[in-house]
């Protein structure tokens, strides 16, 4: 799933590389410390915002499932404030589950 998704943003960008399979994420995920470049905008700006949920663990679930029937999912939310005009990517943040995307509407603004 993961890797599948970098490789769509990937495809996006125009790029013609191969993702990285799940371990090397996994791994590398733990380093990285990512800026999100800002430019201020003059005339205001129209901000989406929504969210997905993505799952934090959940390999070999299958098989868990079946052995452990009270085992739990465990899922992250992940919520973008997106600028409606160009279409960029101003605002993430990465939550649990059970946080709204108006609760941290104001962590987006800022």
């Amino acid at each position: 799933m993961v890797t599948g998704f970098v490789q769509s943003l990937i495809r996006l960008c125009g790029l013609n590389w191969t993702a990285p399979d799940y371990s090397t994420i996994c791994r590398r995920q733990k380093h990285i410390d990512i800026q999100i470049c800002y430019e201020k905008s003059c005339n205001g700006l129209h901000l989406l915002v929504d969210s997905t949920g993505l799952k934090f663990l959940g390999e070999g679930e299958w098989k868990r499932k079946k052995d452990q029937p009270e085992y739990r999912r465990q899922w992250r939310k992940l919520h973008i404030g997106i600028d409606a005009k160009i279409l960029q990517i101003r605002a993430v943040q990465l939550t649990t589950n059970n946080i709204s995307d108006s609760q941290v509407l104001g962590d987006l603004l800022d």
